[in-house]
């Protein structure tokens, strides 16, 4: 009965070497750029009011960039999925593919997210260690 499992697995070995390669580029790059991205977040970041003017300066380099992203965010979310069956990191490309992406609800998340005490704690700390200003709170009345 289970020696399906290495055959199916040597018939698949090209995506699975792929799937590979792909997981440890992502790890590193989330390694490099996620504190810098974090870095560069206006401290205002997570208030509504920033998120009104960011999204009344558009135009069409504005649109085929946003348009490159998505592809590239759906492009590493379905590689995250396919990496729950495989070896790779996941739930991390999973993130960061979702990151890239714009949807409807994912401003509300991500500020969620951003809310919980612990996350905007380790944000902050890689700000400080960047010699940045902290975030605001989500929350937080100007």
């Amino acid at each position: 009965m289970r020696d399906w499992l290495p055959e199916s697995l040597l018939a698949h070995s090209g995506l699975i070497a792929w799937m590979a390669i792909i997981s440890a580029i992502t790890f590193i790059i989330s390694i490099v750029l996620i504190p810098i991205v974090i870095s560069r977040l206006p401290a205002n970041y997570f208030q509504p009011h920033y998120r009104h003017a960011l999204q009344a300066n558009k135009g069409i380099g504005a649109s085929l960039i946003t348009l490159s992203k998505n592809i590239l965010g759906l492009v590493l979310v379905i590689a995250g999925f396919l990496m729950f069956f495989i070896p790779g990191q996941g739930i991390l490309t999973m993130l960061i593919g979702l990151g890239l992406m714009n949807f409807p609800g994912k401003y509300s998340m991500e500020r969620k997210l951003a809310s919980r005490p612990a996350v905007l704690k380790s944000m902050n700390w890689i700000r400080s260690k960047a010699g940045v200003e902290p975030l605001l709170h989500p929350d937080h009345e100007d």
